[in-house]
């Protein structure tokens, strides 16, 4: 009944008078007001609704009755139909047609849309046609085409999303403001420049032929920019002769000098003409750069360079001219020093030019790390230690720290163990641990502890200070865990408490983490209330392996197992994909991989660029792109025609294996289906690859490792959770792990015995289940 549609309660409200309506409500709004019985108060929310229709129908009603004298022209009211066609188009956005915009959960505030819509736009036409200033037909025809144009723009702008239909009374009030001030030949820029973006966006093109047309437009692409500033220099140029345009050009530069740097580079078009003439001097410096050879390896220390601490000179000694006398080691000293020097001034809540970013200089930084010194040290891991850490060598403790915490996803477990010996050996007796970090402003320390945990090395490197300030380092790796804008730091201490082995060392950090959230609870601090309580009923679950069912505890799907009937599509088919890399690694390790599904259980059909598994028993299937060669990218064409091929056959990946290097990883994450049910990375399982993985398959069971996964081990894995497919039994983590633990326990290869240490369960993979639990938590926050 609320929602019959209410132009059929016109034609019932219109045989009554405002008198009689009025009376035939007074009885229930007396009641209402005096007498709020149970009942009453149980139905009131039921009764408002339906009030506040009737107070829309009373006066939509009496509004029509107001115009009912007024005539309009036959050669007008083709205008007129032309509006009411828009409004009925925008009535038909919410699916219905039926006098009720439906935007909002709250039916007041559809009501008051609704109002909005119908009645006051109906005032707006006939308010045309009533119009003294508007003497002349032409002037009517005018003014009703500003008032169609408005509600197409809107209607365009709402099916976009370019608009909240929310904004709709607000839009129109600014409609009737530039009306009136056009009508009275007053200024429209105040009432522009007062207005938010999206509606002066709409109503200035509606008033395209105002007088001051040029100067609103000019109003509406500042409100743009001051929303969008990573957009001025894609939008500058039809206001490159405007006298704010070089204030834009030094925005520009401060947003994003790289940016400018690349449209410098043109120094003929309007805008490297716009920034070779302005006198700001970051944009000088950057204009400098544009034209010199590799100008992008300038640009992490444009802040140094701009105040005077470093020259042009000082950098290019280390550069040479493109790659000809280019230092490396010289130049990655520089920027060790540099990002040191620019840690401690964010310290200070003052934030370097160029600093993040592409290019930046913490994004130089961990290239130059990994390119140097990391993968060197990775490719002659079968070599003897002093050749394969002759890279290394030059760098001093400081260096060596950052390439440690800049190369977390690409560096092997060997290699980072090498390495932070290298760097205690370079420090000196005296300089202690704790020295170390404050020599580097304490940057990326959480990062570093975590890795020290993960790779067992945390006990020595607090061994190298005294016990107070190793305890508080310690509570400074749990404190502000609520600070940041993410929750990459949480995860960091969710990882580091699943590698230590430290009994006392666990304790610490659990009652660093009680404190924390016993201050959250006072302060009334919800989401640090929300991480500490997680990490504290993790850390529990750790400590009693088995005792503890996080599953229910905290809210979120199993962990320990994933049923068989949970991986199968719609015909019951389990379908699973791999993705291989066409480098030697990938091209090693394919074909052991394809032999290891024994004929018996198993029928391999090769495709030109994949192969295709089906288990003989059950309905298991297996899509794996072949390694094809990287360097021409046939591994990347491999893996979109094959998923091209599977979506033609309906088949949706429930299971996802990544075989190949941390570097590879995101590749297979932007491919990975959203409903991804276990995913198997066979690399590095770093905070953004986890919340990646988990912002598309929220529930996905994640293995992953400390380092690159190795062949002999990702085989036993991906064959004992084949054949327990295969079977239709449940998929339990607990037992496999057990079961493989054994298996290598008695391998003969020490580096196999170590390597499966670094391998990561779903039920102990800590980091991934803080993430899950969070956005739960978040979830249950926000519909309370």
């Amino acid at each position: 009944m609320f929602l019959q549609p209410l132009r059929q309660r016109y034609n019932i409200i219109k045989l009554l008078s405002t008198k009689q309506l009025l009376l035939r409500y007074a009885c229930l709004i007396k009641t209402v007001h005096y007498g709020l019985t149970l009942h009453s108060i149980c139905v009131r929310a039921s009764f408002m609704k339906t009030f506040l229709l009737f107070i829309f129908v009373l006066f939509s009603a009496t509004s029509f009755a107001q115009y009912d004298t007024v005539r309009i022209p036959i050669d007008r009211q083709y205008f007129h139909d032309k509006i009411v066609a828009q409004q009925e188009a925008i009535d038909k956005m919410d699916g219905q047609k039926d006098g009720l915009l439906t935007v909002s959960k709250d039916q007041s505030v559809n009501l008051q849309l609704s109002d909005v819509l119908f009645r006051r736009v109906k005032e707006m036409r006939y308010a045309v046609e009533t119009n003294k200033l508007l003497p002349e037909r032409n002037d009517k025809v005018r003014y009703l085409r500003y008032i169609e144009s408005m509600l197409k723009q809107f209607t365009s702008a709402y099916q976009s999303g370019a608009v909240d239909p929310l904004l709709l009374p607000a839009l129109i009030d600014n409609f009737e403001e530039i009306k009136l001030a056009s009508f009275n030949g007053k200024s429209v820029l105040p009432i522009v420049k007062k207005t938010t973006y999206p509606i002066a966006l709409i109503n200035i093109a509606v008033f395209d032929d105002l007088p001051e047309s040029r100067e609103a437009k000019n109003i509406v692409y500042l409100k743009y920019i001051a929303l969008h500033p990573d957009k001025i220099l894609l939008t500058i140029r039809p206001y490159s002769t405007e006298p704010f345009a070089d204030s834009l050009i030094v925005a520009a530069a401060n947003y994003n000098p790289v940016q400018l740097y690349s449209f410098a580079q043109s120094k003929s078009s309007p805008e490297g003409k716009l920034i070779h003439r302005n006198t700001d001097p970051t944009v000088i410096m950057v204009s400098k750069l544009s034209q010199m050879p590799t100008a992008l390896n300038y640009f992490p220390f444009l802040d140094n360079l701009l105040h005077q601490k470093q020259s042009i000179e000082e950098i290019k000694k280390y550069l040479g001219d493109g790659e000809n006398n280019y230092d490396s080691v010289g130049y990655y000293k520089l920027l060790v020093k540099t990002e040191i020097d620019y840690a401690k001034r964010l310290m200070k809540k003052d934030t370097p030019i160029a600093m993040f970013g592409v290019n930046g200089l913490r994004d130089v930084l961990k290239n130059r790390a990994i390119r140097h010194f990391i993968t060197p040290i990775n490719v002659l891991h079968n070599l003897s230690v002093n050749i394969r850490m002759k890279a290394i060598q030059p760098l001093s403790a400081e260096e060596l720290y950052y390439m440690i915490v800049m190369g977390e996803n690409d560096i092997y477990t060997s290699s980072y163990k090498h390495s932070f010996a290298r760097m205690l050996q370079q420090m000196s007796p005296q300089f202690h641990g704790d020295s170390l970090l404050l020599k580097v402003n304490f940057d990326y320390f959480k990062k570093f502890v975590k890795m020290a945990a993960n790779y067992n090395k945390l006990d020595q490197f607090l061994g190298t200070m005294s016990s107070a300030n190793s305890a508080a380092l310690m509570r400074a790796f749990v404190n502000n865990l609520d600070k940041g804008n993410n929750l990459e730091d949480a995860v960091d201490v969710a990882d580091a408490y699943s590698s230590i082995v430290n009994p006392e060392l666990r304790k610490t950090m659990m009652g660093y983490v009680e404190d924390n959230e016993n201050q959250a609870i006072k302060n009334g601090n919800t989401r640090g209330k929300i991480i500490y309580n997680l990490l504290h009923i993790i850390f529990e679950s750790a400590n009693e392996p088995g005792e503890k069912d996080l599953t229910s505890t905290i809210g979120i799907p199993s962990i320990y197992e994933v049923k068989n009937k949970s991986l199968q599509d719609d015909k019951g088919r389990i379908v699973q994909q791999v993705f291989f890399y066409g480098d030697e690694d990938g091209k090693t390790f394919f074909p052991p991989f394809v032999n290891s599904f024994p004929t018996k259980d198993w029928i391999v059909n090769p495709k030109a660029e994949w192969v295709e598994i089906k288990s003989r028993q059950g309905e298991v299937y297996i899509y794996a792109n072949k390694p094809l060669d990287s360097d021409k990218n046939l591994d990347d064409s491999a893996q979109v025609h094959l998923a091209a091929y599977m979506k033609s056959q309906g088949m949706n990946p429930s299971i996802v294996v990544h075989r190949g290097h941390s570097y590879w990883l995101q590749g297979t994450i932007d491919r990975m289906p959203s409903d991804a049910k276990i995913v198997v990375l066979g690399s590095c399982g770093g905070y953004k690859n986890l919340s990646d993985i988990l912002y598309n398959s929220p529930d996905a069971h994640i293995i992953s490792t400390k380092e690159t996964g190795a062949g002999d081990i990702n085989r036993p894995i991906l064959n004992y959770m084949n054949q327990t497919l295969i079977t239709g039994k449940t998929l339990e983590w607990r037992p496999m792990w057990a079961t493989l633990s054994r298996l290598f326990a008695d391998d003969p290869n020490k580096d196999i015995r170590e390597t499966w240490e670094d391998y990561i369960p779903p039920y102990k993979n800590l980091g991934a289940i803080f993430i899950k639990a969070y956005n739960k938590k978040m979830e249950q926050e926000e519909n309370l």
